[in-house]
């Protein structure tokens, strides 16, 4: 099942103060394959936006904070509330306007560094608790108006939000996404919570929901761990905070519009964080935090946003690094507080989910990327991910007790089919065995499983079908599967490696630097059953599948070649500048495509061509004897 966890309408604050107007209930038409008007670089709602293919599942997750806000500020006219400055500046027509609210609700609110967030003034003018449980209904109704509960189970929609807590712009953000119906009265924000305090949102969950006698059960799912200063996954402080944590968080969003948290592989520096890994460059941003967003005309506005060394970069803002620890952790308290399974997810705050097609990108931030401002402002956002779970059918109980028990995988946007497992009796030939997926059920465990140390390496299978896109734009062939092991030795110290298992790296495939269309060829399927050379079974580990796809353009090459601007081109900045000249007319600020002709040889991660990747979630290997 292929869907989207993380997506924000004009109830959230962003993306209402961004000029979007579409409502939880236009996302999930949206991600059922029928368009949505969006606005424009001017602001006016011109744009038509679909994807080519619906979802299978979707979570509207508005943020909790601002809930109330918001709707008095779009509510009824007649009361004081609706004319609050902020309220009045995020109607306005005036883009500037706009984003000084856009400054407002995030300074008080989300991003300041103290404890005890501060309460709206327009919360004197207005009734901010009815708003708030209001607005959470009607998210609830729009969930359910939209849930397919006939026996085609067309499509599945879940009743979530986002928690938003960002002390100095460090992302601690967490997605809440609920079984059923049964949620808690309020979405639990940092209001209720206080600031840096994620332990609270589950101690409340708990006491609300999972403790409730009504069936209420939820996730809480991390997201932008690359932006979080390291903050993100911190030691437990206690029994119950790995408790909570292990029932809570069973998945980690691996990918999404504001960068990839796997590794991180500086090209310039020649090293990586913790990593050897070369591909861990991928869908980087130079910043650790969420002051990455602030940029205007082309120019970085605030201070926080600056480029941030390998040496100053937050271990842990990069997943391989929390799982590493995670059996470090084990060792010493007996329990792995981080074990966690992977999906993607686009965070988009207009109203798109699934909007990650990388020719279909149409900006995930309302005007504020819309046209020319997402290669001008937005260049180094991507198009984010999806969240992919086995289940037995397309439903809320059995896609929820998927991710729960971390059989999912995330993947950078395309859709190939993945399976992963591990057993001490798999056969070498499954691959070409029919019975292949129930043989390996039979004998062995899922990604997002544990396993029992035995004398010799377990066998892993990983099977891999290609995307097979639409007859408009058929998917890439593989090009690869690569395994990534981590572990740890005698010593307590941790170690990865990364083992290429299927297809070929050298396969001569790339793209038409005229046309961007696909050059070589690659693979419809890979499959093999791998035994690991290095294994030791006294060494707890885990191991997860990355799937590569063939060379492809990024979403930026795309947009800069089909305004005229080439990144391939000798002459890309005279084109870059005839085509800026050309938008300044119009009334653009600032250089639009300057950044299409950056040199890769001078960028730690950028470079016009992507190879699209799926990521299985983990597979534990524990260090103890049968």
């Amino acid at each position: 099942m292929f869907g989207d966890l993380h997506v924000h309408s004009s109830y959230s604050f962003d993306s209402h103060v961004s000029n979007q107007r579409n409502e939880p209930a236009d996302a999930y038409r949206f991600a059922k394959g029928e368009p949505i008007i969006l606005p424009d670089a001017d602001g006016e709602q011109t744009l038509r936006a679909r994807i080519s293919r619906p979802l299978d599942f979707t979570a509207v997750t508005d943020h909790a904070e601002f809930l109330g806000p918001i709707r008095l500020c779009t509510g009824d006219s007649s009361t004081l509330a609706y004319w609050f400055p902020a309220c009045v500046m995020g109607r306005s027509d005036w883009f500037y306007g706009r984003l000084l609210a856009a400054n407002y609700w995030v300074t008080i609110g989300v991003t300041g560094d103290e404890n005890q967030k501060s309460e709206s003034l327009v919360c004197r003018l207005g009734d901010c608790d009815a708003a708030h449980r209001q607005a959470w209904q009607d998210i609830q109704e729009a969930a359910e108006a939209h849930y397919d509960r006939s026996e085609e189970c067309r499509f599945t929609t879940f009743i979530g939000y986002e928690y938003t807590d960002a002390p100095n712009h460090a992302n601690l953000h967490r997605n809440v996404i609920f079984r059923n119906d049964q949620v808690t009265d309020t979405a639990i924000s940092t209001y209720d919570t206080g600031s840096r305090n994620v332990p609270e949102l589950w101690r409340l969950l708990r006491a609300q929901c999972l403790d409730a006698d009504n069936d209420c059960d939820a996730l809480s799912i991390p997201h932008n761990s690359n932006l979080s200063r390291g903050l993100m996954f911190p030691d437990p402080a206690n029994d119950r905070e790995v408790r909570d944590r292990l029932e809570f968080e069973p998945l980690v969003e691996l990918v999404q519009h504001k960068a990839a948290s796997e590794c991180r592989f500086d090209r310039l520096a020649g090293r990586g964080l913790d990593t050897e890994d070369e591909l861990c460059d991928f869908e980087q941003v130079v910043a650790d935090n969420l002051a990455m967003l602030g940029t205007l005309h082309g120019e970085v506005q605030i201070e926080e946003a600056k480029p941030v060394p390998l040496a100053e970069y937050g271990r842990r803002n990069m997943v391989r690094n929390v799982l590493k620890d995670g059996l470090a952790l084990e060792q010493r308290s007996g329990i792995n507080p981080f074990k966690m399974g992977f999906i993607g997810s686009t965070d988009t705050h207009s109203a798109s989910p699934g909007g990650a097609e990388e020719y279909n990108y149409t900006g995930h931030l309302g005007q504020r990327d819309a046209g020319y401002r997402n290669v001008q402002d937005h260049f180094f956002d991507n198009p984010g991910g999806l969240a992919v779970v086995w289940a037995e059918e397309n439903s809320r109980d059995a896609i929820f007790d998927g991710m729960r028990r971390r059989e999912a995988y995330a993947t950078s946007g395309t859709r190939p089919v993945v399976r992963f497992f591990a057993g001490k009796d798999l056969p070498d030939d499954l691959c070409s065995d029919p019975e292949m997926v129930e043989k390996a059920y039979a004998s062995g465990v899922p990604m997002g499983g544990e396993l029992a140390a035995t004398e010799n390496s377990p066998a892993f299978l990983v099977s891999a079908a290609k995307d097979p896109g639409t007859s408009r734009h058929p998917g890439l062939d593989l090009q690869r599967v690569q395994i990534i092991k981590g572990w740890l030795d005698a010593d307590g110290r941790t170690h990865e490696t990364v083992y290429d298992v299927a297809g070929n790296a050298d396969n001569n495939a790339g793209v038409d630097p005229e046309t961007c269309a696909p050059t070589g060829s690659g693979h419809k399927n890979l499959c093999t059953v791998w035994h690991d050379p290095q294994y030791n079974s006294d060494e707890p580990a885990f191991y997860y599948a990355r799937v590569l796809e063939n060379p492809s353009c990024r979403w930026s090459t795309r947009q800069c070649q089909a305004a005229g601007v080439n990144p391939f081109a000798h002459n890309c900045s005279e084109q870059a500048a005839q085509q800026t000249a050309k938008l300044q007319q119009d009334g653009a600020i600032g250089d639009v495509f300057g950044r299409c002709c950056l040199d890769p040889a001078q960028e730690p991660f950028y470079a016009p061509t992507i190879q699209e990747r799926a990521w299985t979630s983990p597979i534990w290997i524990n260090a103890h004897k049968e």
